[in-house]
């Protein structure tokens, strides 16, 4: 009996990494993300906030840290279907991180020029509410680091949470001004 597992434990030490290796480390098509994401969104009353990020874009770390703050996350979290699709990486990062189609879906919503983070807000039929080109030419808002910048980025929060109450967008903008970049 101990022979006996002994063996079967040598067998599945030697064939578990096979099967791991073999399984693929690519990230989720753009595409399967998002349909998964509007369903979501239907069925649970809600929006979509899909960001466009990469690992190298330091405004893009700033907002996501901002998104995880308690506070703020609990008033995004109740009204938006919270999306991250990983862009424009470079070298290796392409293959490792980068969701496949994310850059083709991000010039589909008008972000072809814009800088990350690029913000798209859909509704629960997978419809463009908005998107975070909204300051003077249809320039992107990127992280809402200015008054006119966190003003813009209330505007769309009012536009596309219909549920925030006046207060709580107080509270989401109070944290962008003690958190804007001296």
């Amino acid at each position: 009996m101990i022979k006996q597992t002994i063996i079967l434990l040598t067998l599945f030490t030697l064939l578990l990494p096979n099967s791991l290796s073999s399984r693929s480390d690519k990230p989720e098509s753009a595409q399967l993300i998002l349909k998964n994401a509007v369903s979501l969104a239907q069925s649970s009353q809600k929006n979509v906030l899909l960001l466009f990020h990469a690992t190298w874009c330091g405004w893009c770390k700033r907002l996501e840290t901002a998104l995880e703050d308690p506070e703020i996350k609990a008033l995004i979290y109740k009204n938006y279907i919270v999306v991250m699709l990983d862009v424009e990486e470079r070298g290796e990062k392409i293959q490792t991180h980068e969701n496949p189609g994310g850059q083709d879906m991000k010039a589909e919503y008008g972000g072809k020029n814009a800088g990350l983070p690029f913000l798209v807000f859909l509704n629960g039929k997978g419809e463009r509410i908005a998107t975070s080109n909204v300051m003077p030419r249809e320039q992107n808002i990127g992280y809402p680091g200015t008054k006119e910048e966190i003003s813009a980025f209330i505007t769309l929060l009012k536009k596309t949470a219909p549920h925030l109450t006046r207060k709580q967008c107080s509270v989401v903008q109070k944290y962008f001004e003690q958190h804007a970049p001296q």
